[in-house]
């Protein structure tokens, strides 16, 4: 079982790493399986935002020397949530849960892959100074 886990966690790994390039894999394997483009590229979006939380929050940890940036990226998509519920349930009267989290899910994705590369330049500018 540990061995199996250790394996997942080393896919996990590397698509993190390049989640560039993830994207591109899981867009060209919806994209064999649906034949839709639409729909291969929110799977391929909704995947590469799951490797985005960690690679971010790698990346914000290894820069700011913490251990919070995962639960700062798990904070920031619950305040949104509740943002986005609060408004809906203002406008509407009624909470749609599936299509606040989308919402979320879509925007995270968007902010995600900027701090990924801000925080990748930090980081290699980061690594530059303290061997140069």
């Amino acid at each position: 079982m540990t061995s199996l886990l250790h394996g997942i966690a080393t896919v996990y790994a590397l698509l993190a790493t390049v989640p560039f390039l993830a994207f591109a894999l899981f867009w060209g394997l919806g994209y064999l399986i649906f034949r839709d483009k639409k729909r291969s590229t929110r799977l391929a979006m909704d995947v590469t935002t799951l490797l985005l939380v960690g690679a971010v929050a790698s990346m914000w940890n290894r820069l700011f020397q913490s251990n919070f940036g995962f639960w700062l990226i798990v904070l920031a998509i619950l305040i949104a949530v509740g943002l986005l519920g609060g408004y809906q349930n203002r406008e509407k009267g009624a909470i749609d849960m599936r299509k606040i989290v989308r919402i979320v899910w879509r925007i995270g994705f968007v902010c995600l892959s900027a701090l990924y590369v801000v925080f990748l330049v930090l980081n290699i500018g980061a690594y530059l100074i303290k061997f140069a």
